[in-house]
């Protein structure tokens, strides 16, 4: 289960798309988007990234910060992000330490399988830095939609 409302957003660094350090606290006193997802250029990932990019204009007016988080590389980020003309961070979680910490890591099943990975989860941190809403099970058409209209 992740972390819940009105919990402060637990502080973390990781390496962005171009391996520069980021901190969730480098933001603070902005409206974030903490997004996480399981795999850079897999369908549902690249249509939930793409639905960001596609509204970042509007996300932008409203002074929003979009953090994409998966446990990829920053090289991984840094092609993924070219090829989709993504405007906004990727943080590279190798390890998935920040995954456990917003508890989005655990036991998933596809097709007969079992494997650990990650849950698709987006936070929603307010300037103070609470998380105002999480969204679960995320349908990664239309995500970036429903996100926005819970931030106006």
């Amino acid at each position: 289960m992740p972390l819940q409302v009105k919990y402060m957003a637990p502080d973390f660094e990781l390496l962005d798309e171009n391996s520069s350090i980021r901190k969730l606290s480098d933001f603070h006193g902005k409206w974030v988007v903490l997004y996480f997802y399981p795999k850079d250029d897999t369908p549902g990932c690249t249509t939930e990234a793409c639905s960001f990019r596609d509204g970042y204009g509007e996300y932008l007016r409203s002074g929003v910060v979009i953090l994409g988080v998966s446990p990829d590389s920053p090289k991984s980020h840094a092609k993924f992000k070219e090829k989709h003309n993504l405007p906004y961070t990727l943080l590279a979680d190798v390890d998935h330490q920040v995954c456990e910490l917003y508890q989005v890591w655990g036991r998933k099943k596809f097709m007969g399988r079992e494997y650990d990975g990650v849950f698709r989860t987006t936070y929603l941190i307010n300037p103070e830095g609470m998380i105002i809403k999480v969204f679960e099970n995320v349908k990664p058409n239309g995500h970036a939609s429903e996100v926005l209209a819970a931030i106006r």
